[in-house]
């Protein structure tokens, strides 16, 4: 399954109970890797999404490389 916003696609993973893609991999003043600003901005309108759904508590969350998952935490 999958769900597009603002021109990225995220992929949904059901054995993780996750959405995420993958953008720019990016860095702060301090060269720690952060997420693709576009990118994380889509991540939480379709977080604000998936909460308005249903009850389950999803979350934003980034890790390496520039992969930003949006999580099912039940």
């Amino acid at each position: 399954m999958r769900k597009r916003v603002d021109g990225y696609v995220f992929e949904y993973h059901e054995d993780h109970k996750l959405y995420e893609c993958r953008g720019e991999l990016c860095y702060d003043y301090e060269h720690d890797e952060i997420p693709e600003p576009g990118l994380w901005s889509a991540a939480l309108k379709l977080c604000k999404e998936l909460r308005s759904e249903s009850s389950i508590n999803w979350e934003v969350q980034h890790s390496e490389k520039g992969w930003v998952e949006v999580a099912n935490y039940e």
